[in-house]
């Protein structure tokens, strides 16, 4: 196991507690889980932990105590210390929908819980280049992974790209990526995307509807303007992912 946490043994820190150190720790092991590093889905034991990390055991007790908080791992007698549930990479260096992202792991199925047109709120409406109480279509669509839900999307489309989809069956829209029905209607490939992501705690509606710990729970609330190839805005995306199934991930260069 490689920690590379870069902390002391717990006598030898100054300055915090052990609820820092099991913090620390928490994190560390947090990464690790996330990123996969226990295949046989079982975290070392408490001895492996406080040997690799050099903290008492009150503080490896914490530390896992906080991920279960969160809903990464639980305590299964005989076995110990276990991993929920498989986190799933999403790149964020290209354009791609999650079910294609995610296609060798299982199938994605999008529960549609909305499907209409509605009048787009101002600041939809501005994203999109659209007139002031202009109408657009608005998709409500829970994702999940061989029954794991993963992402609450509201995604709200171009009238004339939104549109035909209202005519499609609920079976194509549930089967099918947002980008591909889009580049399907619009003809032409999509020419890129502007995206930001936030950490935010979910509350209570999101996480009954993703299955989450009723307490606590992260999730990763991203923002995504897509273009069509000509510059056009196609859609604006408020996407809500489960910080504990899915990592987002870039190669980045330095900037210069």
């Amino acid at each position: 196991m490689d920690t590379s946490s870069g902390m002391g043994h717990d006598t030898q820190e100054t300055g915090s507690g052990r609820a820092a150190r099991a913090r620390r720790v928490a994190s560390v092991l947090r990464g690790q889980v996330l990123d996969g590093a226990f295949p046989t889905g079982v975290l070392p034991d408490e001895r492996a932990l406080i040997a690799a990390f050099g903290v008492s055991r009150n503080t490896v007790r914490e530390a896992l105590g906080l991920l279960r908080e969160e809903g990464l791992v639980e305590r299964r007698r005989g076995i110990g210390t276990v991993v929920k549930g498989r986190a799933y990479e999403h790149p964020l260096d290209g354009l791609a929908g999650l079910a294609e992202v995610l296609q060798h792991h299982g199938s994605v199925v999008n529960q549609v819980r909305e499907a209409r047109l509605v009048r787009a709120p101002l600041a939809v409406a501005r994203r999109l280049d659209l007139p002031e109480h202009a109408e657009t279509v608005h998709l409500e669509r829970l994702r999940s992974m061989d029954g794991v839900p993963l992402s609450l999307d509201s995604t709200y489309l171009l009238p004339e790209i939104g549109r035909p989809l209202l005519g499609l069956a609920r079976e194509t829209l549930e089967h099918r990526d947002v980008f591909d029905l889009i580049e399907t209607q619009a003809g032409s490939p999509l020419g890129g995307a502007e995206i930001s992501v936030q950490a935010v705690v979910a509350d209570a509606a999101t996480r009954a509807v993703l299955a989450m710990p009723e307490a606590g729970g992260a999730v990763l609330a991203v923002e995504r303007l897509t273009y069509l190839a000509d510059g056009r805005p196609a859609d604006l995306e408020f996407i809500h992912l489960r910080g504990d199934r899915l990592v987002l991930r870039a190669s980045l260069g330095r900037l210069r």
